[in-house]
């Protein structure tokens, strides 16, 4: 194992304490601190010393793929990193968002390169299901709630407008779906009217978010769609998985999150950038999830995972204390540390390395199973193979 360094993303949602508590920095920072990045991904990839050197881990597996990732993964996923590890930290909620499964997205990245020009949706040809897991009380939205209780709460709103809408919703699937896109080809003269006529009438458990939203994005039709959304608010330790298809944002909180190495994401509101709705309407899946939330299994003592259906990665949580000293994990393939509290010594029987919270380490295939000892909690990212 050894230290790795991950670059902080800026962007304007981000939190001025939450990442720079974690690792232990003053607070508040300079500016808004969003995602740290813990991965090979090319937009941010993390880095290693190397002789007093800074050396992306895109090089150092590059240099070497089958030592760091092991033949199994090169297989599987090509010579890459498949999964990325991030500590995400939201004051602001973030876009209305999904992301394709792996043909939808192998095949728009080939028509959109294809041709010369204009705006892309893919900057890779591969999926991004997601697995994030709270580190403090954490507000999302995930998924689609039933179009019963959908049409219940916007025809309670009591606008005309929405009408159209509210029929819409019973009808099953292609219902949802309808109800989806006249929300997102809302015409734009419109918008505003809408969203200030919802703002003034919701009440109830919705009136907070309605209120904050439309405060963001006041001519915005992902306020409404918003409602047709489950929310959720997650316990620390407690994780929302987030298949492909699957309409998801973040509102507020800080988590680890762990997704297959790609950058692929279809906008549908509460968000300047561009929203393709055409795109958007093919990648959604247009089914109930009935429940969002999913708890910690515990595998061994001290160790806890969150089963997800796809081989690009795991994640398992390690706990030590004075009463439980050291753990040992098997995991398959390249592996990531990240120390969120207390002290962790971490080696792989080559090389141990000290982590304090918020900082990383990462270890090649090549090496045995992983010990982890000290008083603290830390999360191991490592791929799904079995």
């Amino acid at each position: 194992m050894e230290p790795l360094y991950g670059p902080i993303k800026d962007y304007a949602w981000g939190s001025r304490s939450a990442i720079a508590e974690l690792q232990g920095r003053p607070t508040p920072s300079a500016g808004p601190e969003a995602e740290l990045w813990l991965g090979a991904h090319p937009g941010a990839p993390a880095a290693v010393e190397r002789g007093g050197v800074s050396v992306a881990l895109t090089e150092v597996l590059a240099e070497d793929p089958v030592d760091w990732l092991g033949q199994p993964v090169i297989d599987r996923f090509g010579a890459r990193l498949p999964f990325l590890l991030k500590v995400l930290a939201a004051d602001a909620p973030l876009s209305l968002q999904a992301h394709p499964d792996a043909e939808q997205a192998r095949a728009g990245y080939a028509a959109e390169y294809a041709r010369a020009g204009g705006h892309r949706n893919y900057a890779d040809p591969f999926h991004k299901p997601e697995l994030l897991v709270a580190l403090g009380p954490m507000e999302a939205l995930c998924g689609f709630r039933s179009p019963v209780i959908s049409a219940q709460v916007l025809a309670g709103l009591g606008v005309p407008e929405l009408r159209p809408v509210v029929d819409a919703l019973p009808a099953g699937s292609a219902g949802l779906a309808e109800a989806v896109r006249l929300l997102l080809e809302w015409p734009a003269a419109r918008r505003a009217g809408l969203v200030a006529a919802a703002r003034a009438a919701v009440t109830g458990p919705d009136a907070e978010l309605v209120t904050r939203l439309a405060d963001a994005y006041p001519d915005d039709p992902g306020v409404l769609l918003a409602l047709l959304l489950n929310r959720v608010t997650l316990a620390p330790g407690e994780a929302i998985w987030m298949p492909a298809g699957n309409l998801h944002a973040y509102l507020r909180g800080t988590g680890v999150e762990v997704m297959a190495a790609s950058d692929n994401v279809l906008r549908g509101g509460l968000t300047p950038k561009h929203v393709d709705v055409a795109e958007l309407l093919d990648v959604l899946r247009f089914e109930v999830l009935d429940e969002p939330v999913v708890a910690p299994r515990t595998v061994a003592d001290g160790v806890v995972t969150w089963p997800v259906p796809v081989d690009d990665f795991a994640l398992h949580r390690v706990t030590v204390t004075d009463g439980r000293p050291e753990v040992t994990l098997e995991v398959p393939g390249p592996r990531v540390v990240l120390c969120t509290s207390g002290e962790v010594t971490v080696t792989d029987g080559v090389a141990p390395v000290a982590l304090r919270s918020g900082r990383a380490a990462v270890g090649p295939a090549s090496v045995g199973s992983l010990t982890i000892a000290g008083a603290g909690a830390a999360y191991v990212a490592s791929t799904g193979l079995i």
